[in-house]
C-alpha cells in the first residue's frame, strides 16, 4: 500500500489537496490495516485521515529547498523507465 504514496514536495505545480488527501488515506490504511473501516471504526479512521492531511499540508508548506522544482512529466517518465527495467515490458 505505501508504495502508492508519492513524493509531493518540490513540484511545479505544487501538490493539490486531492493528492495530499490520497497520500494521507494510504498512510492511514497502512497503519490501521483497513482498506475500508467498519462502521464502528469509520469516525476514527476518517478523523485520522483528516489529521494526517493537515499535518502533510503544514509540512509541505514549511519545507525549504534550493533545488529547482521537479517536473511531474519528467518524474513520471523516470518511474516508467525504472519499472520497465525492473519488471520488463510486456509484448502483445
Amino acid at each position: 500500500m505505501c508504495r502508492n504514496i508519492k513524493t509531493l514536495h518540490n513540484f511545479k505545480p505544487p501538490a493539490t489537496d486531492d493528492e495530499i488527501r490520497a497520500s494521507a488515506l494510504q498512510f492511514v490504511r497502512k497503519l490501521s490495516g483497513f482498506a475500508h473501516p467498519s462502521r464502528q471504526n469509520e469516525l476514527a479512521f476518517n478523523r485520522a485521515v483528516d489529521q494526517v492531511a493537515r499535518a502533510a499540508h503544514e509540512l509541505l508548506g514549511s519545507l525549504v529547498t534550493n533545488a529547482p522544482p521537479r517536473d511531474r512529466e519528467v518524474e513520471a517518465a523516470k518511474a516508467r523507465a525504472k519499472a520497465a527495467g525492473r519488471f520488463g515490458t510486456s509484448q502483445a
